[in-house]
């Protein structure tokens, strides 16, 4: 099969496309014909070891002390199931699905054996295979936040910082989904691509600052790492919560977070996706409550070209490797 390998850290030009054996599915797992992939930020970090501040010294250990454990980047998929494993029962040959591997990767591949007890869920029908594969790195992180952190609620006000991003863009959806009212925080070029997925309006970030807005919010959903508490404080409601879904080390260790009594919560955590989590994001995309946005799509053998846009900073959504076109 053809894959995107790497073998050691660096640039996108470290990236090589090879030729591997095909798996072959074990006991109670599926071989999937990958259909897409995406390039997401935790494939540039896997990459690069570039990290959130106080969290490179962590990098090494987890993805390879003398070069990448893992030689196939790529978090998150969509595909056919082509055979099973003895023992399957979930799952069968021919079925369409989408998958979430995470920090296994592994998906930048023609095909993938996964567990059948693995986040994998069917296809929403209306879904390009390329939008599924674009479902699962930015939903499975603003669903958990939103709903079981933030918890939030109709009729709630929420500020999404990076709302034209993978995650922002989910973000922005998930709360309207949730019956908010969304404001995103995205540079002006991005402002129609913010107002067409259901934010109410949107502040651009290079000529205005949200904390000197005059406006207040309930949930502060921060994907860049710009928004910390001491400056979200003053535009925080009474009970309102800031999520930092990209925080420093200082801020995942509780430095900074509002006094008792304050009336404010922050949630600096890592969000861990659950089977619930892929059947809720699959009823989402089926509804049209949130439809993954895709800045561009490549071809398997064009991958250094995608994971130079993530490198830039300014992709809109998911950037998307194709090895089946739809």
């Amino acid at each position: 099969m053809k894959a995107i390998t790497y073998s050691t850290y660096g640039s996108p030009d470290v990236l090589t496309l090879s030729d591997l054996p095909k798996p072959v599915p074990k006991a109670g797992q599926v071989l999937i014909r990958i259909h897409a992939s995406t390039v997401s930020t935790a494939d540039w970090r896997a990459r690069s070891l570039e990290m959130p501040a106080g969290f490179r010294l962590f990098a090494r250990p987890f993805f390879g002390f003398f070069g990448p454990r893992q030689p196939i980047l790529g978090t998150e998929l969509s595909g056919t199931i082509e055979s099973v494993g003895t023992a399957v029962t979930r799952f069968r040959q021919g079925d369409t699905v989408f998958a979430f591997a995470g920090a296994k990767l592994g998906c930048h591949a023609e095909y993938i054996c996964l567990a059948e007890t693995a986040l994998i869920a069917p296809k929403p029908p209306n879904l390009s295979f390329e939008q599924a594969a674009a479902l699962c790195f930015g939903g499975t992180t603003a669903l958990p936040f939103l709903r079981d952190l933030a918890r939030v609620q109709p009729g709630e006000k929420v500020l999404v910082v990076g709302a034209s991003g993978c995650v922002g863009s989910a973000a922005v959806q998930i709360a309207r989904a949730f019956g908010a009212e969304v404001t995103g925080v995205c540079s002006g070029r991005n402002r129609d691509l913010v107002l067409s997925i259901g934010a109410s309006q949107v502040i651009d970030h290079t000529t205005s600052d949200f904390a000197q807005s005059g406006q207040s919010w309930d949930v502060i959903f921060d994907t860049t790492g710009t928004a910390p508490y001491h400056r979200c404080k003053p535009v925080l409601r009474p009970g309102g919560r800031l999520v930092v879904v990209l925080g420093t080390i200082g801020q995942v260790l509780g430095l900074g977070r509002p006094k008792r009594g304050s009336g404010h919560k922050v949630f600096a955590t890592v969000a861990l996706p659950g089977p619930d989590d892929m059947r809720s994001l699959a009823e989402l995309a089926a509804t049209g409550a949130f439809i993954p946005v895709i800045d561009r799509i490549y071809p398997l053998d064009h991958a250094a070209e995608a994971h130079a846009v993530v490198d830039s900073g300014h992709k809109r959504g998911s950037v998307v490797l194709s090895m089946v076109p739809s």
